[in-house]
């Protein structure tokens, strides 16, 4: 590994203090004068047709300044990509808690108690709940004005809730099985689970003299929001500006501000700023949580244990709209095949729209879904050939050159090597007492591109100004980008300052997701920095008369190499009384070709009068390049894996026709510290990632595996297989009753 100053040391977040000292101004922090709190009603149907909405008694309540309702929001569509969600319901309502109507008052207590008084006709109307229900010829149709949308690629030919199919097929799948001397098959099920970070949604409106519409919204890609706020509200994108606040955590969640259309009409009905901030009864029974999905896989394999083929069907409930995603889809059902060689691979998906809450983004969105469902299976078929699992993968993984079953070519494999250290690591082969099982899952995640763009300012008294138009959603990209400035520039990190810019300093910018954060901006920051010192060098050359070939940068100073002369920089920018600014752009498009994978081993214990499942330990073994900042990075492992180990034991969002029963963190049960066990941390370095630094991505690969790793260490515990999450006390009592009975 190459040897850096501050790139890859342990360095304390830079906006750590403002955080910490309660300094730091988040969306619900902001208030101006005159600000109007508001406040939205949610349907109580799943499907209904809206015959009535009465709100003259609402509007008479003393501290109420507007009341708007689909009537007066018609034809503006919301959403990323993708525009099918009304800014409120008109005509019809798709799911339990779609938004009817909103007021705007002077307080809080005044908005719900005018919300109170809104009266609503409903005809209920047929609804469906799951996708095998929507897909029948009689289920009812939710959006029969489909192709009038915007942003889809496919139109329908005919009306239905299966608004988007993928195939994907190599090789010759029938052929495939035909040739195998095994063929099991599975289907997998898991279930919506919330994003659940600490800060709600939370948005702020005001509509200047000059109809300017600035925003303070908690939203990771501003751009992204406010192309969707534009297209909803019918103005152009330049008369709105974002600005900069924090943001308390995303997973996913902060890619959607669903409230920020809603909240632009109370402020024009108003002409008064509003305020909108969710309480978590509403985030959780009208949110974006995470996809339930269902996935059938259908494997060949010979004796030996080689896959000869591999089918897959992902089937998406999205729930009654698509727009919370990037064009309408999660692209995680590509994982269902995951990094196992196959000759004979068939891919397949379907979304479809179902009248229950719609879902959208999560970390690593549809990947836990897929690799839970492909990790499990994968056990299954290697205990069906009496193999060890960890042998089974050692025969199918691919190695440097190998295309995967999905038809995927991914440059410096090292999953071998990865799982090798895990397996070491966790003890895998250690004797165990009876009820104790160890499950391995493997995951990957290549890093994300995106449109970034970085300056940076060198002033005379030897500071550093840093502009970004990140709206950092809790990772550290503001660290990783002082880091390296402070690489580039060879100075303190203390000198440098970060500047937040608003939405009218660039055209665009991709903001925070997709594993993209540390790779996109690492390098806009390096090439900044190279051209901030070029830009001195250059300077120095006109002031000075000297050779501008002849001039190096080394650190407060600039150099001649031809002569023992030279000058500190901020003497040459006090002698000019200028400054001097670099500034870099980039475009990266695409998914890396080079993936970093994730490999852990749970042990679990499994009481047999109980069902109940205790992680006794787990171990994660993680392929990375040049690490920026262990703390970041560790953070990120640790932070996913407790994530992940909600996702396979505790957390689901329960819906009962079309309506969240649990909404609520008193039934909800996000896991807490005392779910945590022993964790081992293994990192296989390599010279190999991508930029400057050879950097691979952390911030969504530790996630994947570990719901599969824990459903494989129960399965080897008591022999008994769960297949649809979470694995909780009570399915496991069931399945161990129902096998000792049959």
């Amino acid at each position: 590994m190459a040897t850096y100053h501050v790139i890859g040391q342990p360095i304390p977040r830079v906006d750590g203090a403002v955080k910490t000292t309660g300094h730091a101004r988040y969306a619900a922090d902001v208030s101006l004068p005159g600000t109007l709190w508001g406040k939205s009603l949610h349907s109580p149907y799943a499907h209904a047709r809206i015959i009535r909405i009465a709100t003259t008694a609402a509007q008479q309540v003393p501290g109420v300044h507007a009341v708007i309702t689909g009537a007066d929001v018609r034809g503006g569509l919301w959403g990323r990509a993708v525009k099918d969600v009304p800014v409120l319901a008109y005509d019809r309502v798709r799911f339990v808690g779609e938004r009817v109507a909103a007021v705007a008052a002077e307080d809080e207590d005044i908005a719900q108690s005018a919300l109170d008084l809104i009266e609503v006709e409903y005809e209920e109307l047929p609804a469906v709940f799951e996708p095998h229900a929507a897909l029948q010829d009689d289920a009812p149709i939710l959006h029969p004005d489909f192709n009038a949308y915007f942003g889809f690629a496919q139109k329908m030919s005919k009306p239905s809730n299966a608004y988007h199919r993928t195939f994907f097929a190599k090789g010759d799948l029938e052929r495939g099985f035909a040739e195998a001397e095994l063929i099991i098959e599975n289907t997998y099920v898991t279930q919506r689970i919330h994003q659940g970070y600490i800060e709600p949604q939370a948005v702020l409106v005001n509509i200047d003299n000059s109809s300017r519409v600035h925003v303070w919204v908690c939203s990771k890609v501003p751009y992204n929001t406010r192309e969707s706020l534009a297209t909803a509200a019918g103005i152009a994108e330049e008369q709105l500006l974002f600005h900069h606040v924090y943001i308390g955590g995303d997973f996913g969640g902060k890619g959607n501000a669903r409230n920020t259309p809603i909240c632009y009409f109370l402020a024009k009905a108003t002409g008064r700023p509003v305020r909108m901030v969710s309480d978590y009864i509403e985030e959780l029974f009208a949110g974006n949580p995470r996809h339930s999905v269902e996935v059938y896989l259908k494997s060949g394999v010979k004796r030996d244990g080689t896959l000869i083929a591999h089918q897959v069907h992902y089937l998406v409930n999205s729930g009654a709209y698509a727009a919370f995603k990037p064009g309408g889809l999660i692209n995680g059902y590509n994982q269902a095949a995951g990094p196992y060689r196959a000759p004979h691979c068939q891919i397949a998906s379907t979304f479809v729209y179902t009248n229950t809450i719609p879902c959208g983004f999560m970390r690593a969105p549809g990947e836990p879904q897929a690799v839970f469902a492909l990790e499990s299976h994968i056990d299954e078929v290697a205990r069906r050939l009496g193999m060890d699992p960890l042998e089974f993968r050692r025969k199918n993984l691919i190695t440097e050159g190998d295309e995967t079953a999905s038809g995927e070519h991914f440059e410096h494999v090292r999953v071998h090597e990865t799982l090798q250290a895990a397996v070491e690591a966790a003890g895998y082969h250690q004797p165990k007492p009876p009820l104790v099982g160890r499950g391995i899952a493997i995951g990957d995640r290549p890093t994300g591109g995106g449109e970034a763009t970085a300056a940076i300012t060198l002033k005379p008294d030897g500071s550093v100004i840093l502009g970004t138009p990140i709206f950092d959603q809790g990772t550290g990209t503001y660290t990783t980008l002082c880091q390296v400035v402070a690489e580039e520039l060879q100075i303190p990190l203390e000198r440098i300052q970060v500047e937040i810019w608003n939405t009218d300093a660039i055209p665009f910018d991709s903001g925070v997701a997709g594993s993209r954060a540390t790779r996109i901006n690492t390098i806009v920051a390096y090439e900044a920095a190279q051209e901030t010192k070029r830009e001195l060098l250059r300077l120095a050359a006109r002031e000075l008369d000297w050779p501008e070939a002849g001039l190096t940068f080394a650190g407060d100073e600039i150099r001649r190499m031809d002569q023992a002369a030279g000058i500190r920089w901020t003497d040459l920018l006090a002698r000019t009384g200028t400054v001097v600014t670099g500034r870099a752009h980039i475009e990266e498009r695409g998914r890396s070709h080079i993936t970093s994978f994730a490999v852990q081993v749970a042990e679990v214990s499994v009481d047999p009068e109980t069902g109940e499942v205790k992680l006794l330990r787990f171990t994660t073994a993680h392929d990375v390049g040049q690490i920026v900042n262990p703390i970041g990075h560790q953070g990120q492992i640790e932070g996913a894996i407790m994530q992940g180990i909600g996702y396979a034991l505790t957390e689901e969002l329960q819906v009962e026709d079309g309506r969240v029963t649990n909404p609520s963190f008193g039934e909800y049960k996000l896991p807490t510290m005392p779910d945590t066990p022993p964790l081992t941390t293994v990192l296989v370095e390599s010279t190999h990632g991508v930029g400057p630094y050879q950097i691979k991505g952390i911030g969504e690969s530790p996630l994947t595996p570990v719901a599969p790793a824990i459903a494989n260490a129960v399965a080897d515990a008591i022999g008994v297989r769960i297949r649809d999450l979470p694995i909780t006390a009570e399915k496991v009592y069931r399945a161990l009753k129902d096998n000792v009975q049959s």
